[in-house]
């Protein structure tokens, strides 16, 4: 799916939910070592040094970046935290869209609460809020997107509420084919692959 994305010839944005808001030039790095994996990954040009300051979804996102184009995509990333409506971030992310077209590869869980081994334990919302999400990913839907509840997301520890949000006030507006590759809720999150193409 990424690889259709970047087919586009588009430059590659990243957006991910993190504690800060903040924006990452293809120098920066994240580490997974916290995680029990020994490995950094740059976000889109290797180079010894660069900035370790990427969180963990943008961090995931860049490995998988790097695994399908390789090291030197040029990808630049968004980190979306609970300020970044205020925040600077988002008005360079709005910069660099209305400038040029992007391609947006979005990284975000849905609600950890689906079964009683979830990390957050079983909340009978969290379904129903996971379909919600995986109805607006297939129809293109932004205003679905937009329209999810933060503080519910919070309640379910959605993770992926904030980046969702800031994708959906880029693509409002446009007209796209929505399809969903993958949808579960193994360890009790729910995870989704989507993929959003511009209509001919």
């Amino acid at each position: 799916m990424i690889g259709q994305v970047a087919a586009l010839g588009s430059p590659l944005v990243l957006l991910g939910s993190g504690p800060e808001s903040g924006s990452h030039s293809p120098l920066c790095r994240g580490s997974l070592a916290g995680y029990g994996l020994p490995v950094e990954v740059h976000l889109g040009a290797p180079t010894c040094g660069g900035d370790l300051d990427l969180p963990l979804s943008l961090t995931v996102g860049a490995w998988l970046v790097r695994e399908v184009l390789g090291p030197r995509s040029g990808a630049r990333g968004f980190s979306v935290g609970p300020d970044f409506g205020g925040h600077r971030a988002a008005a360079q992310l709005l910069a660099v869209a209305e400038q040029e077209d992007v391609a947006l590869l979005v990284m975000g869980d849905g609600s950890a609460r689906r079964s009683t081994s979830a990390p957050g334990y079983l909340d009978e919302r969290a379904a129903d809020f996971d379909a919600s999400v995986a109805a607006a990913l297939a129809h293109a839907d932004a205003a679905g997107l937009a329209a999810l509840d933060a503080q519910l997301g919070a309640q379910l520890l959605a993770a992926g509420v904030p980046a969702w949000h800031a994708a959906a006030r880029l693509l409002d507006g446009g007209d796209y084919a929505g399809t969903v590759a993958y949808e579960g809720a193994p360890y009790g999150v729910g995870y989704f692959a989507a993929q959003w193409l511009p209509r001919a």
